[in-house]
């Protein structure tokens, strides 16, 4: 009896804390077959407005809740979206809040879209933080955060999670670079091909992120700057 009551109540917990999403306005559809989704912000007075999607509750599956705001976007045909703060009585917007925020949607034509080439982004993982270096130049990114690193064109750029093990990659921006976007894992104990737990530690992965999900993980994480 005492295991059933500690079941359900961790079921109603999951429940309560299960992060939804929400189609809450749709103004129009487009016949799109469009299969990305990118955020949008100085050319949204070029886009079509198509609707509006409410996220709700709190996750830490930022790729489960990334797959279900696609879904939704893609009912409609939108393949751009920009975030829709909630506003004060006296008209300010509310601070970024992770448990519940709104996603405008819109369709936009791939020449309306503005150059955004070069940069690199570096984001944290949604659990720990991790520390970075920048060509041997230190740093730590907390827990849902992301830097920015504008590098200059033609110089190599060495990025590490440090440590023995950690995992590094070396960049070269050029000119006609598209953006790069790459998250930051933290330390784990991998399993060995049997599926055991060992002793295969790692103090860090890189992984590189598909553009679409790097641009939603830009809107519900924070920007890091660094600090001089």
């Amino acid at each position: 009896m005492r295991n059933l009551i500690i079941i359900s109540f961790i079921t109603l917990f999951q429940f309560l804390n299960a992060q939804k999403v929400f189609l809450i306005k749709v103004e129009k559809t487009h016949d799109s077959t469009d299969q990305t989704l990118f955020k949008i912000q100085d050319e949204i007075k070029e886009a079509e407005y198509l609707g509006e999607i409410e996220v709700q509750g709190f996750s830490k599956d930022d790729a489960a809740v990334f797959s279900s705001v696609y879904k939704k976007a893609k009912e409609i045909g939108a393949n751009a979206f920009s975030l829709k703060p909630f506003e004060n009585v006296d008209g300010s917007t509310q601070p970024f809040n992770p448990s519940n925020y709104r996603l405008n949607l819109y369709f936009i034509s791939r020449d309306k879209l503005l150059n955004q080439t070069g940069n690199i982004f570096l984001f944290a993982s949604s659990e720990k933080e991790q520390k970075i270096s920048i060509n041997k130049k230190d740093m730590v990114l907390p827990p849902r955060s992301f830097f920015v690193l504008k590098p200059k064109q033609e110089e190599v750029y060495v990025i590490s999670t440090r440590k023995l093990l950690g995992s590094t990659i070396k960049l070269q921006p050029k000119s006609n670079d598209g953006n790069q976007y790459f998250q930051m894992s933290s330390t784990k104990i991998k399993t060995d091909d049997s599926g055991r737990g060992g002793l295969n530690l790692k103090s860090g992965d890189i992984i590189g992120l598909e553009k679409s999900y790097a641009e939603f993980l830009s809107i519900i994480y924070k920007e890091q700057k660094q600090s001089n």
